[in-house]
């Protein structure tokens, strides 16, 4: 049943994009007869190529929901943890509001950052931010950019893709995009634009997109509002150049950790037919820092053991240590000695030193863009922590 669902999933999301099997297979880094296997029902994706479905999911373009859809028909967990924009409850709404708020009153430049880290999306829950978009802007007025993926793409498909997207004609290059929104822009009107994935493709050209945007924001004050969302990538062109940096002039918004009510609506969602008190809501995110996929995990634990917090802590404790999500965040980290000491080091501290906009050591930023530690505290007394003695444990067993 798997097989077949997976199958005609991957057939039709090809489709979607007139993708060939070569061409999926160049861009995951797999062979053709692998990625043909695949779309025939013959073989499913395992465990251990999951990282090479992601890229596939990422290289066909698609949203958070439709990625989750693609891993269980593949037997694998979801990808994006909690996330179903059916539904017309939102978690996070308080959240979205203030983001399109600030943006609007945002001078001279309407331009946000908003930064997520590992397993939240980028954004999360887009469709539910693009019909809060319409309401506020308008429809017509309302666009969404998606970069095309694929690495091997030129200056030319890669705009051209994105004119299509944004219901412009015959764009085959950087200048004809620019001049297409231009020209909208010239005419008065008020235009938002939300980019989600933006790092996605190559350096050069996701700098070349913010350039052109970036340009176009000052060069019509006012009348440009940009969402730009994206990770560590993206942050770069916020900090990495200081004044000199492409999206300096940007404010920056990260994703929030979920609190209790928005706990609650994401566990309505995902598991309709189980009630949890709030109380044990509480315990299993403290136990989880935050952190959605292992919160997912949790969840899907406790319901499947019709199991208790009370009663049976430890053994969910167990199970998350073996989370398969956080040894493949860990493991990029032990691929030579001078890291692997550096991250021992660092899984033996408590303290990981004081928050900054932007992290400097590479070990710290891609930890943290990894989302294995976050911020606590704010201004001043804002340090850098692990998530949780889970993730902690899970990085030791990782060493050993």
């Amino acid at each position: 049943m798997f097989s077949d669902t997976f199958s005609h999933l991957l057939s039709q999301y090809m489709r979607r994009i007139r993708a060939s099997a070569a061409g999926v297979a160049a861009e995951i880094g797999l062979s053709r007869e692998s990625v043909n296997n695949w779309r025939n029902g013959t073989s499913l994706p395992s465990a251990r190529s999951r990282d090479s479905l992601h890229a596939c999911a990422r290289y066909l373009r698609l949203t958070e929901t439709e990625t989750n859809l693609f891993f269980a028909a593949a037997g694998l967990a979801p990808e994006f943890p909690l996330q179903n924009e059916e539904i017309n409850e939102t978690p996070f709404a308080e959240f979205m509001d203030q983001l399109f708020v600030r943006l609007a009153q945002s001078t001279p430049y309407p331009i946000t950052l908003l930064l997520s880290q590992a397993h939240w999306g980028q954004p999360p829950f887009r469709e539910k931010l693009l019909a809060r978009a319409r309401v506020q802007y308008g429809e017509k007025a309302t666009l969404h950019i998606q970069p095309p993926y694929s690495i091997s793409a030129d200056s030319s498909e890669y705009f051209a893709a994105i004119g299509r997207q944004c219901g412009f004609e015959n764009v085959s290059s950087d200048y004809e995009f620019e001049a297409a929104l231009e020209q909208r822009l010239q005419a008065g009107e008020r235009v938002f634009c939300l980019v989600s994935r933006f790092e996605q493709g190559t350096p050069v050209l996701r700098e070349a997109l913010a350039g052109i945007l970036r340009s176009l924001s000052e060069m019509h004050g006012g009348r440009l509002h940009l969402l730009l969302c994206g990770g560590e990538a993206l942050a770069d062109l916020k900090y990495r150049s200081g004044d000199l940096s492409l999206l300096n002039i940007a404010q920056v918004s990260h994703w929030p950790d979920a609190d209790t009510e928005d706990l609650h609506i994401l566990v309505k969602q995902r598991w309709p037919d189980h009630v949890i008190a709030s109380s044990r809501l509480t315990a299993l995110a403290s136990m989880c820092g935050g952190h959605p996929a292992l919160f997912e995990e949790g969840m899907q634990w406790l319901v499947d053991n019709q199991a208790s917090m009370e009663n049976d802590a430890a053994a969910l404790r167990t199970f998350l240590t073996h989370s398969a999500r956080l040894w493949q965040t860990f493991l990029p980290l032990t691929q030579n000695p001078a890291s692997l000491l550096r991250l021992r080091s660092l899984l033996e501290t408590d303290d990981l030193g004081r928050a900054r906009p932007y992290l400097q050591d590479e070990d710290l930023r891609r930890l943290f863009w990894g989302n294995l530690i976050h911020v606590r505290g704010q201004g001043d007394q804002a340090r850098l922590c692990w998530r949780c003695d889970i993730i902690r444990e899970a990085g030791l067993m990782v060493l050993e």
